[in-house]
């Protein structure tokens, strides 16, 4: 591997996160121009728009015949954009959720994750099934406008100042023009970052030894990440309240559905899935969908002890990846004191936390009814 290629990578990686930034600013204020809700802008244009690094990456690695970068990307990113990300905002400042439209896309995560699993048991996400999950994000998408009647004032100001709910300019045509300029601009960056990205991982991968879904999962997951742990920072140092949490939970959907689904129609023979992504990795996106349940209920808040919970988590997986690649003698005696210790103390964790606020709600409604 010459440094050439490794420049390459690292610029791709920089020309993916600006080009990422350049879409979202302009889709979101092209969106308000025609009078898109802010709610809609921050759970589907930004969502949708900070994952264009991974449609993009998706799209050329499906091209050059690389599936397992296809496939280790989504899983991968998914999975960081729980335990990394939100687990990294929520160190920042608790993470509060307590938006009705958000809790509902919560299950909606969770069903898109099961579903992707049931249609990679064959080995392969066809032309077929990439269509159905393409069909299932506009479904999405149209579901969100709809639901955004019902939103709140408190919620619909929140997005307002986060994604500039702005007062039309004068000249509408010409700011128009503007944001579309900026929207063809970041289009034509992610293309040529993901080039490069996806050229410098193959490299690597062959140079290392390292399968391409194992590069995927790490390197070419969390390059892609970065727009999302951004924007997630960025709205907690703000002191949005679940700005973060939409944009996580939203992109997570648009990974599986929109990126997977395009990505899934380019393939010429679909999109090949490794018998290991089927036995672990998907199985540990899903159980990871799941962690919000109890995480998200509890109080509505994601906490800081929550978010580090998160983080310690996301360097294990990382770690057991790692073994992975370097076949290390290690790896036995780490994936059973992974699988028979801290999995099962987590979830009996979770599992008493979820119980008491149960009980702590249903005693609150039986106090509201007395009086």
């Amino acid at each position: 591997m010459d440094t050439i290629t490794l420049v390459l990578f690292v610029l791709g990686l920089v020309v993916l996160v600006v080009g990422a930034e350049v879409l979202v600013r302009g889709a979101s204020n092209l969106a308000s121009a025609f009078g898109i809700s802010p709610l809609v802008i921050g759970l589907t244009v930004v969502a949708y728009g900070t994952s264009a690094p991974e449609l993009a990456v998706g799209i050329q690695s499906s091209i050059q015949g690389q599936p397992g970068i296809v496939m280790g990307n989504v899983i991968g990113s998914n999975i960081s954009n729980i335990l990394l990300i939100l687990g990294t905002a929520a160190l920042f400042a608790p993470l509060i959720v307590d938006q009705q439209l958000i809790r509902l896309e919560v299950p909606i995560m969770i069903g898109v994750s099961v579903f992707m699993l049931l249609l990679a048991l064959d080995g392969n996400i066809s032309r077929i099934d990439g269509l159905i999950l393409f069909v299932c994000i506009i479904a999405h998408a149209i579901w969100s406008i709809r639901s955004s009647r019902k939103e709140n004032e408190e919620v619909r100001k929140e997005y307002s100042q986060e994604h500039g709910n702005k007062q039309p300019p004068s000249n509408k045509a010409l700011s128009i023009l503007i944001q579309v300029a900026y929207i063809v601009a970041g289009l034509g960056l992610l293309v040529m970052g993901s080039d490069w990205l996806v050229d410098g991982a193959v490299a690597m991968a062959r140079f290392f030894g390292v399968s391409d879904l194992i590069i995927g999962l790490t390197i070419v997951a969390v390059g892609t990440s970065l727009p999302e742990l951004a924007t997630s920072i960025v709205a907690v140092m703000r002191g949005e309240r679940d700005i973060a949490v939409g944009n996580v939970i939203g992109s997570n959907i648009s990974n599986i559905l929109a990126i997977l689904g395009i990505t899934g129609i380019f393939a010429p023979n679909g999109i090949a899935v490794a018998p290991e992504a089927l036995g672990f990795d998907i199985p540990v996106m899903i159980a990871v969908a799941l962690a919000c349940l109890p995480i998200f209920f509890t109080g509505h808040v994601v906490a800081r002890w929550e978010g580090g919970l998160f983080l310690t988590y996301y360097i294990a997986y990382l770690a057991y990846l790692v073994l992975i690649a370097m076949q290390h003698p290690a790896l036995p005696v780490y994936s059973n004191f992974m699988l028979l210790f801290i999995i099962p103390i987590t979830v009996i964790t979770l599992g008493i936390i979820t119980i008491r606020a149960l009980r702590d709600n249903r005693d609150t409604a039986t106090g509201q009814k007395q009086v």
